[in-house]
């Protein structure tokens, strides 16, 4: 067990030592902390909450070490960010990576309407569909409902080729993404088939109540605010709203506001509404999309314009 805990070159170790205020040591099968005593007792806990995660079958990957710093420089639990297993399918295994994606899942779990915020490669959409497919199988709701503002074609889809699913694939191809990832293809196809899973561009929602039902409005930053307010309303009896963007990478025309702007601005702080807002650090693709985001935000507080945003 020491052996894992160490890690590939000692990285498990190093970073362990990066964010406690101890020295560890490993000595055969054998792991020493030195420090102070109330440094040790911390080490103690976490070194134990690692140790379980490993011995549930947690992979101890770089994205692992990662998320375990994260929690320990936020004085968070690792385990219980990591342990939190919202949905299994085959070997894939989604579970919160960051303090951050943590509390977005709580929130989605205790809210009614949970709106995320924030850079590309934070999990906003992944764990949303992840949190629908799973209510689904516990029959908390009876459909999914993902939809996304289809901008680049100003919402006017008849002028494109194909039936419905054909005009709305290239935008709604994320979710679809994961929509596969969580789930056999052949059930993918056939809860299409039956409307179990709707997918269908945000114009298509005018005049609509969904009750019992998951609904995920994708890539809120291109709505404009009276579609976001149309969106907001469409909401029924026993159904949850997730809403996702990034404000950074807003496509509307200059003079247009953002409807996701705008909502912080008026909804929060009203009750069964909950905003998270992610950051570089929450980032969980490759590092240097970490670094690409780090690199566009310093460029943002220096007064890049807003052309640089896409």
């Amino acid at each position: 067990m020491a052996t894992e805990l160490a890690g590939a070159n000692d990285a498990i170790i190093r970073t362990l030592e990066g964010h406690l205020d101890c020295d560890i040591y490993l000595r055969g099968n054998v792991l020493t902390l030195d420090g102070g005593e109330g440094e040790i007792e911390t080490a103690k806990t976490v070194v134990r909450e690692i140790s379980d995660l490993v011995r549930q079958g947690h992979e101890l990957a770089p994205g692992t070490i990662e998320a375990i710093a994260g929690a320990l420089d936020k004085g968070e639990s690792p385990s219980r960010i990591l342990d939190d297993v919202i949905w299994r399918h085959r070997s894939l295994k989604v579970a919160p990576k960051t303090v951050n994606q943590k509390r977005y899942v709580d929130a989605i779990r205790k809210h009614t309407i949970t709106i995320g915020i924030g850079p590309a490669g934070t999990g906003k959409s992944f764990l949303a569909v992840a949190m629908a497919v799973a209510a689904l199988s516990r029959r908390e709701v009876n459909r999914i409902v993902l939809t996304r503002p289809a901008v680049e074609a100003g919402e006017r889809l008849g002028f494109l080729p194909g039936d419905m699913m054909a005009k709305v694939d290239p935008y709604l191809r994320p979710l679809f993404d994961a929509l596969y990832d969580m789930l056999d293809a052949e059930r993918v196809h056939a809860h299409l088939e039956r409307g179990v899973i709707e997918i269908a561009p945000l114009a298509y929602m005018r005049g609509r109540t969904l009750n019992d039902a998951f609904i995920i409005l994708d890539e809120a930053q291109n709505t404009s605010p009276e579609q976001m307010k149309m969106f907001l309303t469409r909401l029924g009896f026993g159904s949850k709203m997730v809403v996702t963007g990034d404000v950074t990478q807003i496509d509307l025309e200059d003079d247009q506001r953002s409807g996701l702007v705008e909502i912080g601005d008026i909804l929060e702080g009203v009750e069964g509404i909950a905003f998270v807002r992610f950051g570089g650090e929450d980032v969980v693709r490759h590092k240097l999309v970490q670094r690409i985001v780090a690199a566009y935000d310093e460029h943002a507080r220096r007064g890049g314009d807003r052309g640089s945003r896409a």
